[in-house]
């Protein structure tokens, strides 16, 4: 199943770490603090209880969403790119 990690870490340090946890289990980079992966459920639990060990008790917010098949092929994405061609980046669906 699709998932979106999202977080909001104060620390850098701990920021980081839970960005290299969340490429260990092959989540994508979306944003600065977004991933996107595939991940079934047993993992999505386990990928939580590691980031919960690594934020340790410093304060943060950590989400994951698990998105269905249905919503999955329902998104849209703006991914603009520095234009050095000229050709203008398009709506994905």
């Amino acid at each position: 199943m699709q998932c979106v990690v999202v977080y909001d870490i104060v620390d850098d340090n701990k920021r980081g770490k839970i960005a290299d946890v969340c490429q260990d289990y092959g989540l994508d980079r979306i944003q600065y603090s977004s991933f996107l992966g595939d991940l079934a459920p047993t993992h999505q639990e386990e990928l939580m209880l590691k980031l919960q060990a690594v934020l340790g008790k410093l304060p943060g917010n950590i989400q994951l969403f698990p998105i269905c098949e249905k919503d999955w092929h329902a998104r849209r994405i703006i991914d603009q790119k520095e234009e050095s061609d000229g050709k203008e980046s398009e709506d994905k669906r």
